[in-house]
């Protein structure tokens, strides 16, 4: 079974979905950290990104793997664990960059659905409830607030509460981001809509939670 979460940036979904798959027994599956894995693997080959194919990333993606841990997965670089690497600020400035390119999303999208077809998922990222998973049992699309999102981004990476300034700054590369996401974060004309502008995260893993339990129910009727 596979619930798909999708949603733009900093919206809430990564975390909402560990939580749902760690309290319903499911795998989760990070799409994003396979396209964060695609770009450090082309960042790694060399060169400047304005020059960078599809191609070229596919040729890097190679040294990309995705491992099955106890409660979901891991994107291995070489066989090793490459987190921070992936996080580091030239993936970070790229990885939109990747991500649009046709031939990286299928190819995302193919390990993906490969690990929904060995588990019961959990996936976040783009493209999960209308392209990878388009029948999925649940789908999900929480959005949120410019701002508000922002500020999540920034609590990510410091641990303080970010200022008025860094806020309205972070927002303006928030906008940039959805525009470049646009195409790859629409939702599903049957996916259930959540504002996590006001819900803390453990308010907004309730709803999911609750959606997800009643389709297993449902489920378990009809089997």
């Amino acid at each position: 079974m596979a619930i798909a979460v999708d949603g733009p940036a900093a919206s809430g979904k990564s975390s909402s979905a560990k939580a749902i798959a760690r309290r319903l027994g499911f795998r989760h599956v990070d799409s994003g950290a396979l396209y964060r894995a695609a770009t450090a693997a082309r960042v790694r080959a060399g060169g400047s990104a304005e020059t960078w194919t599809e191609q070229s990333v596919l040729d890097a993606a190679r040294i990309v793997r995705l491992e099955p841990t106890d409660v979901g997965f891991t994107a291995l670089l070489d066989g090793l664990p490459a987190d921070e690497e992936m996080r580091g600020d030239k993936v970070t400035r790229n990885v939109s960059r990747v991500a649009s390119m046709p031939a990286v999303r299928e190819w995302v999208n193919s390990q993906v659905r490969q690990a929904g077809e060995e588990h019961d998922v959990v996936v976040d990222g783009r493209d999960i409830g209308t392209v990878v998973f388009p029948d999925a049992a649940l789908k999900v699309y929480l959005v949120a607030d410019q701002d508000e999102r922002a500020r999540r981004r920034l609590l990510e990476r410091a641990d303080r509460p970010p200022t008025a300034d860094e806020i309205a700054e972070e927002a303006k590369r928030i906008v940039r981001r959805d525009e470049l996401d646009a195409a790859q974060s629409a939702p599903a004309p049957d996916a259930v809509l959540i504002d996590t502008t006001h819900l803390a995260q453990p308010e907004q893993i309730e709803r999911i939670a609750a959606l997800a339990e009643a389709v297993l129910r449902a489920a378990a009727i009809r089997r």
